[in-house]
C-alpha cells in the first residue's frame, strides 16, 4: 500500500461532476446512454424504503455509438460506468467504479472479498501494463495444507465452505493501484455510486434468485450470510428489492479510511477473526483458516508486465502467471496458425466442423502445457510458451481427420523445435469455480481496461463477515490439493504466500492502427476456451463483436469430455465432431463474455451476452441515432 501517484495521462476528471453521480444513476438516462423504458409493476420500490438504483434499465446486449463503451453482466454496474465516462471520466475510472457496484449487483461472483486481474492500454502511448490482484495464501500454507491427517484429499465441499478456502482479497487493491497509475479521481468518489446502491438497493432478477436458490443450504450454514442474502430464510424473490445496508457501510469504510482498512485495520480485524473463527449454524462445523493480520497487511496488488503474443500480424495481450490465461489464450492463437501451415487450408475457410475441430485440438493441446508449466513458481517458460515455433512443433499431433486421444501429452518449451518434439503424459484438469465477472471499457480517447474479478465459486466461501456485507472467496481451492500427474512437478500446489493458478483471460488485442478489441469472460478454466473463441470469431469467421459473443460455445479442456452448449452438441456439427472422435457433454451455458470493438476514432460497439446468466449490458455515452 501507499504506491506514489503516477503521471496521469488523460483527461483530469472533475470531482463535482462525479459527486454529482451519487445522485442517481438513473438520472444519467438524460446523458443518452439507454433510453428511458417506463417500468413494469415488478419493478416498482417497495414500500418503506428509498427507490431502488437503476430499476427501469433494460438490458441491451450490442450497442453502438461514441463518447466511450461499457460492457459488463449488469445494467446498473454499466450505468454507473457510463455515468462515469459521461462525467468526463476515463477508462480507469469507469472500470473500477463499474467494478464496485459489480460486488453489490453480482455479489456471489466479486466484491470486495475477492480479487481479479486488470489489464490497461493507454492510448497516447499504445502500451499496455497489467496489475495482479489475485489472492494470496496465507505465509503459514505449505503442499499439505488441503490434506487430512492421513495424508489424503479434503473433500472438495469441505474445504470450499471453509475458512481454509479464504485467501487474501485483492480487489480493493487493485482498484486503489489502477487509480494511482491511471486514474483521474480519487477512489473515494468512485466508490460512491456503489455505496448508495447497496443502500437503496437494486431489483431482483431471475439470476440472482436462482443463484441465491441454489446456494440457499451453503449459506444457511453460516447465521451471518443467512441474515443477508436469505432475507426472512428465502432467496429473495424476482421483482423484489434487495438491499445491503452492511455492504454499503463497507463501501463507506473504504472511502474514508481507504483500502489500508482491509489490510491493516477496521476491516482486517473482522476479516480474520471469521476466518480464524467462522461464525457457523447449531451442530455445523466447518474447518477454521489460518489467514491472520499479518498476511493482509502485507498484501500487495502488483504490477506485472503483460503476456505479449503476435496473431495475424496483431499484437495480442494478457494477463501473466499467476494467471495461465494469457498463455493459454495465446498458445491457442498460435496452434491454429500452425494449423493453416499444416493443412495448407486457412482456418477462415474451413467449414464450422473443421473450425470447431481446429479449435479443440489447439485447446487441448494448450491445457496440457498450461497444467504442466504454469503457477506461481519461478521460472514458467512464458516467451517458450507463447511462441510460434513451440505452437508450430506441437501442432504435429494435429491429424484433420480425427480428434487426438485425451488427455494429450504435454510439450517440451525448450527452445529447441523441430517437427515434433518430445511429449509426455498429462494430469487431469483441476476443479476451478465458475463464477467470476468481467467488465469491458473504452473512454472517448481511447483508453481501454479489461478486468476481470472473482470469489471463486458462485457465493464464494459462503462466508460473510460479520457487520459488513461481503462474502469471502474460496480462491484457494484454484491450487491442486495433490499433484496432477504422479511423479511430474506441479507448479500449483499451495505454498506461503503464493497465489493459486488462473484461468482469467482479460485480452486486448492491437492493430496496426491502434486498439482493436477488448474482451474476457467469466467461467473458470472455460474463461480460456471463450475469451479465445470470441477471437477467432471475430478475426477467423468474421462475425461482429455481439455475434462472437453470443455465438454457441465448445470448451476444450484436456478432459475425457468436451463440454458444448446445446446448439452444438446438439446438431449436425456436433455430429461431425462426434464423427471426428470428439466426445461432446451437453451443457446449457458456458461463459458470460463482454467485448468492445473499435470501429474508429470515438467509435464503438460494446456487446454482452443475450441470454447467457441472464443476458448482460452494453452501453454508449452516445448511441447511434435509430
Amino acid at each position: 500500500m501507499g504506491t506514489p501517484t503516477a503521471a496521469r495521462t488523460t483527461r483530469p476528471f472533475h470531482r463535482r461532476a462525479l459527486a454529482a453521480l451519487a445522485v442517481g444513476t438513473a438520472a444519467a438516462l438524460a446523458l443518452g446512454a439507454v433510453p428511458a423504458t417506463a417500468a413494469p409493476d415488478r419493478d416498482r420500490p417497495q414500500r418503506g424504503g428509498p427507490p431502488p438504483v437503476g430499476h427501469d434499465l433494460p438490458k441491451v446486449p450490442v450497442m453502438t455509438g461514441s463518447g466511450g463503451a461499457v460492457a459488463s453482466v449488469d445494467p446498473v454496474a454499466s450505468q454507473v460506468g457510463i455515468d462515469v465516462l459521461a462525467a468526463g471520466g476515463n477508462a480507469t475510472d469507469a472500470a473500477v467504479a463499474t467494478a464496485a457496484a459489480l460486488g453489490v449487483t453480482e455479489p456471489y461472483s466479486t466484491g470486495i472479498g475477492g480479487g481479479g486481474f486488470f489489464v490497461h492500454y493507454d492510448a497516447s502511448s499504445g502500451r499496455v501494463d497489467t496489475v495482479d490482484g489475485r489472492e494470496t495464501a496465507p505465509m503459514s500454507y505449505d503442499e499439505t495444507a488441503f490434506l487430512d491427517a492421513d495424508g489424503d484429499p479434503l473433500p472438495f465441499r469441505t474445504a470450499v465452505n471453509s475458512g481454509l478456502s479464504v485467501g487474501v482479497p485483492g480487489n480493493p487493491a487493485t482498484w486503489q493501484r489502477a487509480v494511482d497509475r491511471w486514474g483521474s479521481e480519487r477512489l473515494r468518489d468512485l466508490l460512491k455510486p456503489a455505496e448508495r446502491l447497496a443502500r437503496n438497493g437494486f431489483v431482483v432478477d431471475q439470476t440472482f434468485h436462482d443463484q441465491t436458490v441454489a446456494n440457499a443450504d451453503r449459506f444457511s450454514m453460516f447465521p451471518e450470510t443467512a441474515v443477508v442474502f436469505l432475507p426472512g430464510g428465502q432467496a429473495p424473490a424476482v421483482g423484489s428489492v434487495f438491499r445491503n445496508p452492511d455492504l454499503s457501510a463497507a463501501y463507506r469504510e473504504i472511502r474514508t479510511h481507504g483500502v489500508e482498512s482491509l489490510y491493516d485495520g477496521r476491516l482486517a480485524r473482522a476479516v480474520v477473526a471469521e476466518i480464524q473463527d467462522p461464525t457457523t449454524a447449531p451442530g455445523v462445523e466447518v474447518p477454521a483458516g489460518e489467514l491472520t493480520r499479518a498476511d493482509l497487511a502485507r498484501y500487495e496488488a502488483l504490477d506485472r508486465a503483460p503476456v505479449h503474443s503476435r496473431y495475424r500480424g496483431r499484437d495480442v495481450y494478457g494477463m501473466p502467471v499467476p494467471s495461465s490465461g494469457g498463455i493459454a489464450v495465446a498458445e491457442i492463437l498460435n496452434l491454429v496458425e500452425a494449423y493453416d501451415e499444416r493443412t495448407g487450408t486457412p482456418t477462415s475457410e474451413v467449414d464450422q466442423v473443421q473450425y470447431l475441430h481446429r479449435f479443440s485440438e489447439a485447446s487441448a493441446t494448450a491445457f496440457a502445457d498450461r497444467n504442466r508449466y504454469v503457477g506461481d513458481v519461478p521460472g514458467v517458460p512464458t516467451g517458450e510458451l507463447v511462441s510460434q515455433g513451440f505452437a508450430d512443433e506441437r501442432s504435429c499431433l494435429f491429424d484433420p481427420a480425427a480428434a487426438m486421444p485425451r488427455p494429450v501429452p504435454f510439450g517440451s518449451p525448450d527452445g529447441s523445435y523441430a517437427d515434433c518434439g518430445d511429449a509426455r503424459a498429462s494430469g487431469i484438469l483441476p476443479h476451478e469455480g465458475m463464477s467470476t465477472t468481467h467488465l469491458s471499457v473504452v473512454d472517448r480517447w481511447g483508453n481501454a481496461v479489461s478486468y476481470t474479478s472473482t470469489i471463486e465459486q458462485t457465493g464464494g466461501s459462503a462466508i460473510t463477515v460479520p457487520g459488513w456485507g461481503f462474502i469471502l472467496n474460496n480462491e484457494l481451492t484454484d491450487f491442486d490439493f495433490v499433484p496432477l500427474t504422479p511423479g511430474v512437478p506441479d507448479p500449483n500446489l499451495p505454498g506461503p504466500g503464493k497465489r493459486p493458478r488462473s484461468s482469467m483471460s482479460p485480452t486486448v488485442v492491437v492493430g496496426a492502427d491502434g486498439l482493436e478489441l477488448v474482451a474476457g469472460s467469466p467461467g473458470g478454466s472455460t474463461i480460456i476456451t471463450t475469451t479465445a473463441q470470441i477471437l477467432l470469431g471475430v478475426y477467423e469467421r468474421d462475425l461482429s463483436v455481439g455475434d462472437a459473443v453470443a455465438a454457441p460455445r465448445l470448451s476444450s479442456r484436456n478432459g475425457s469430455t468436451e463440454s458444448a452448449e446445446p446448439a452444438i452438441a446438439g446438431s449436425p456439427v456436433g455430429a461431425g465432431l462426434t464423427a471426428l472422435g470428439h466426445r461432446l457433454s451437453s451443457t446449457p451455458e458456458i461463459g458470460a463474455a463482454t467485448a468492445i470493438r473499435v470501429l474508429g476514432p470515438d467509435r464503438y460497439t460494446a456487446a454482452a451476452e443475450p441470454v447467457r446468466r441472464g443476458g448482460g449490458s452494453a452501453m454508449v455515452v452516445v448511441p447511434d441515432a435509430g
